[in-house]
C-alpha cells in the first residue's frame, strides 16, 4: 500500500494512505463548503491500552493557536492541542469498517494499575465465571455512577484481586460497593471463591477516601 508524500518532509504526524484521503475527500465533497473544511483529529481517550479517537470536519480557520495543522493533498488536517504528541508516525488506513488509526504511541499505565500476572491468573474457568459476573452483573450497575469493577486475578488460594476505576476510585463508598455488593454478587454466583481483595490506588482518584499519613 502506497503512502502519499507528506508535505513537508520530517513535519508530518499523521500518515494518510491513498486510500483513506480518498475516503475522506469524497466524504467532505457531501459536506457545506467544502473547501473551507479540515480533518480535525483528537485524541478522545483510550480503551485496552490503546488511544480512541474523534475525527470530524471542521472549518480549518476554527484550528486554535496551540492546535497543530498539516496538509495533505489539499486536506488541512488539525490536532487540537494535547493530541499532536501522541500521534508522531501514526497512519489514517481504510479497514473493514471504514476509516482506522494505526498508532504506535500507546497511552502511558494509569498510576497503581497492576502488572500482569502479579495478582494471580486470569486463565481458567474460574476466572471465567467472575469476569461474567461481572460484566452481566456487576458493572451495568456501577456504570451508572461512572463506576467500573475489573478482574485482575485469582491467585491459588482463590482470593479474587479486584481493581475499581472511573467513578469507583478515590470514592468514600468504595469499601462499601465492594462488600456490600461487588463481593457479594462474586460469592454468590462464583462460591469457590475465598475473598475478593480491593487493589485500586483509591489515594490516586479525584476524591481519595484514602490519605496517606502524615509525618
Amino acid at each position: 500500500m502506497n503512502l502519499p508524500e507528506p508535505p513537508t518532509p520530517g513535519s508530518a504526524l499523521l500518515n494518510i494512505t491513498e486510500e483513506a484521503l480518498e475516503l475522506v475527500l469524497e466524504a467532505r465533497a457531501g459536506e457545506q463548503a467544502p473547501d473551507g473544511l479540515g480533518l480535525f483529529v483528537e485524541v478522545s481517550g483510550a480503551e485496552n491500552g490503546a488511544y480512541t479517537y474523534d475525527i470530524w470536519f471542521e472549518a480549518a480557520a476554527d484550528a486554535g493557536p496551540r492546535d497543530h495543522v498539516e496538509r495533505h493533498g489539499g486536506l488541512p488536517v488539525v490536532f487540537p492541542a494535547g493530541t499532536a504528541e501522541k500521534m508522531g508516525g501514526a497512519t489514517l488506513d481504510v479497514g473493514d469498517d471504514g476509516l482506522l488509526i494505526l498508532n504506535p504511541n500507546t497511552p502511558p499505565t494509569a498510576p497503581g494499575a497492576p502488572e500482569p500476572g502479579s495478582f494471580g491468573s486470569l486463565e481458567g474457568p474460574l476466572a471465567a465465571r467472575v469476569l461474567e459476573i461481572l460484566e452481566s452483573e456487576v458493572n451495568p450497575q456501577i456504570a451508572r455512577h461512572g463506576g467500573r469493577a475489573d478482574l485482575v486475578g485469582i491467585d491459588e488460594e482463590a482470593v479474587a484481586y479486584v481493581m475499581l476505576s472511573g467513578g469507583c476510585q478515590g470514592c468514600g463508598l468504595a469499601q462499601v460497593t465492594l462488600s456490600q455488593g461487588i463481593a457479594v454478587a462474586i460469592q454468590e454466583a462464583v462460591p469457590e471463591i475465598s475473598r475478593i481483595v480491593d487493589v485500586t490506588a483509591h489515594a490516586q482518584g479525584s476524591n481519595p477516601y484514602y490519605q496517606a499519613s502524615k509525618k
